[in-house]
């Protein structure tokens, strides 16, 4: 399947609708000793920190591209969604932006941090057993209430809206005067890799693109392997946010045209890559915000030493306790 992803000139112009919506997120190379040890010493690391979107994450990019094109009647009856965290957080962010409700299905596992702020923000949340009941569960809510769903990561707006991520990095890469032989991004299902890989090749085609994905929620990298859309049938990671029960075919279609390679960290690698963000970039980040950096420290060390390489920190919405307890494991 092959689909025809957002052009440069179209992602320009979306950012630009989206305005002060959403910020232009800051870089930085990451220079530390520590950060040497674990990489090498002459590989460059640079941070695109979206962590500090509004909402802590980059999705509010996405959700609002989608949002903004419905019409007046539509917005007004509000909109819904399936998320365990970060996408239910920018779907009441944007709802209330733009003069609208949201109701969020999330699973019960979701953080409770997540749930109180989506709550502080004006949604209204249900609580399932699990993410396939929350997709069932979101479909009655469209029907019953005319809510418009926005996908937490499918459809060719939502990847427009995440391409800006891409779009970005390169630039500001490029304007710090310098350039990325590649971009490490992590999967929540594929609409920020999708997007951010669709972008980057066009801007700087010798760019390689990994998409990097926990080992309890390996939905795209089931997906390569089998060259169609792969289910899973639970998560189980700490990295939740990347927790994406099945691969579409839109996300998988752009990734499969875009990226390079899709690889796997395990929890344990997550946590020692919070733990170096933690020291050597002062980043308090949930675990889907580490995996990035994860698979430079380990799976992709080697075959990335002495290059310039791009890590996308997606997010950073995690309380202080679970952080705190998640860095004390072993």
């Amino acid at each position: 399947m092959t689909v025809a992803g957002p052009a440069v000139e179209d992602i320009r112009a979306n950012r630009a609708r989206l305005g002060d919506l959403v910020i232009m997120t800051p870089i930085r190379q990451l220079v530390d000793d520590a950060v040497e040890k674990a990489v090498g010493a002459e590989t460059a690391v640079w941070l695109k920190e979206e962590l500090f979107q509004r909402t802590g994450s980059f999705k509010p990019r996405g959700a609002l591209t989608v949002m903004l094109d419905l019409d007046a009647a539509s917005l007004a009856r509000g909109v819904t969604g399936v998320s365990a965290g970060n996408h239910a957080i920018s779907l009441a962010y944007s709802a209330r932006r733009l003069g609208t409700t949201a109701k969020v299905v999330m699973p019960r596992t979701a953080n409770a941090f997540r749930v109180q702020v989506c709550r502080e923000l004006g949604a209204e949340i249900e609580l399932v057993d699990d993410v396939h009941a929350a997709f069932d569960r979101v479909r009655q809510i469209e029907s019953a209430e005319g809510r418009s769903f926005v996908h937490p990561f499918e459809g060719p707006k939502t990847a427009l809206g995440t391409a800006s991520v891409g779009l970005e990095f390169v630039e500001q890469v490029h304007d710090a005067g310098s350039r990325l032989d590649a971009v490490l991004v992590a999967a929540g299902g594929g609409g920020l890799t999708g997007g951010v890989a669709c972008a980057v090749k066009q801007l700087s085609p010798d760019t390689a693109v990994f998409v990097v994905e926990p080992e309890g929620a390996d939905t795209m990298y089931r997906s390569f392997a089998s060259g169609s859309p792969q289910s899973i049938d639970a998560v189980r990671t700490i990295a939740d946010s990347l927790g994406a029960p099945r691969c579409e075919p839109y996300s998988f279609a752009l990734n499969r045209q875009h990226v390079d390679e899709v690889v796997l960290v395990t929890d344990g690698q997550i946590r020692d890559a919070m733990r170096l963000l933690f020291r050597a970039a002062k980043l308090v980040v949930e675990p889907a915000g580490a995996a990035a950096l994860a698979a430079l420290m380990f799976p992709l060390r080697t075959s990335l030493a002495a290059r310039s390489v791009g890590v996308i920190v997606c997010g950073g919405n995690i309380d202080h306790l679970t952080f705190a307890s998640l860095l004390a494991q072993d």
